[in-house]
Order: C-alpha cells, then structure tokens, then sequence
C-alpha cells in the first residue's frame, strides 16, 4: 500500500472527527442572549473609541459559543446569500478550526464548482499593524483535503455575485475600527482595543 495514501486518508479521517467535535459542540442553533452579548460589547468598544477613552490597552473576552452565536444571527438578519454558516472553533495561540456552508445554487457558476459546498479549515489568525488575516493550513471539501486556492476561486466567484471588488485568502484585512489585537485561547477570544 502507498504510504502517501495512507496518511492523506488517516489525515482526512482525523479531520473529520475534528469536525463532528465541531458540530457536536452544542452550537447548531445559536442563542439570541449570547449575541446579544456580542452586540453590547461592540457598543461598548465604539462608545469608548467616541469619547477619545484611549488611555491604556482595553479588552473584551468574547467565548467561543458567544461568538458563533452572533456570526450565525448576522447571517440570518443580513440574508446572507452565499454563506450559509460559519462556526468556528477556538484554541490557544490563535489557532481557529471552522465550518462553512458555501450555498451557490442558482448562480452562474463554473461547472467544476459544486453549487453546495461544506468546507472545513485550520489555521491561525495573524494580526500586525492593525490588520488581519487567516493562515490557513488545512482546508477539506466535504472529506476531501484541498488546497486552499479554492477559496480564492470561490471568493472570486462571490465577489462577481455581490458586485465587490475581489480579495484573496493571503490579503490583510483592516481590523474594526478600534481594535487593536485579537488573541484566542481555548473556546475564547479577547479583543484588545
């Protein structure tokens, strides 16, 4: 048997339990009071930015089901039409594993896109110079390990649908006004501002 086989089915193998962990983790419905929670905080950090409060360092403590909750109420109130879910999972050092739901369907798609697509990634956050972005290191379609470029396709093809100028996976995006750094532990996040 082919070893290179061996491991790319073990690594696929491994990455799915990682993702049924994600799914397992008791976010599939998300909870109005938790992103809530989220909302009060950003209206904090923009209050403070407003009045000039810019003394010392602040920071917020985000959880991780805090934060899936409110990526999910963003969805269901802005009707995203693209993406169907994002749940993100959250480790030390800024090491993230995710899920997204990619929903194509009846859009004027290349033929080799699947108009339904269920990725999981992982990867880290980097943060410098007050911008941001995802390493990505690891990105399976369904059970099947892809290279991360796909996203870039996919980011392409959205950006035509939304008529928005496209991005890239390894572009750095400008944090929210205010913030300053992100770190992420075990299941949460602090927002330095």
């Amino acid at each position: 048997m082919n070893l290179s086989k061996l491991f790319t089915r073990k690594t696929a193998f491994i990455f799915l339990l990682l993702s049924f962990s994600i799914l397992s983790s008791g976010i599939q419905d998300y909870s109005l009071p938790e992103a809530r929670k989220v909302l009060k905080a950003i209206e904090k950090m923009e209050s403070k930015q407003s009045r000039g409060d810019k003394d010392s360092l602040k920071k917020i403590v985000i959880t991780e089901k805090e934060l899936n909750s409110y990526i999910a109420h963003r969805i269901e109130t802005e009707k995203e039409e693209i993406m169907k879910e994002l749940r993100l999972k959250l480790f030390k050092k800024n090491k993230i594993e995710g899920k997204v739901l990619i929903d194509l369907r009846g859009q004027k798609i290349p033929k080799f896109i699947r108009p339904q697509m269920t990725l999981f990634f992982g990867g880290k956050i980097e943060v410098k110079k007050g911008k941001a972005r995802l390493n990505i290191k690891d990105l399976f379609l369904e059970d099947q390990r892809v290279k991360p470029e796909i996203l870039d396709v996919i980011l392409n093809i959205t950006s035509k649908i939304n008529k928005t100028e496209a991005s890239s996976m390894n572009d750095w995006h400008e944090l929210p006004y205010g913030i300053k750094d992100i770190k992420t532990n075990r299941r949460k996040a602090t927002f330095y501002y």
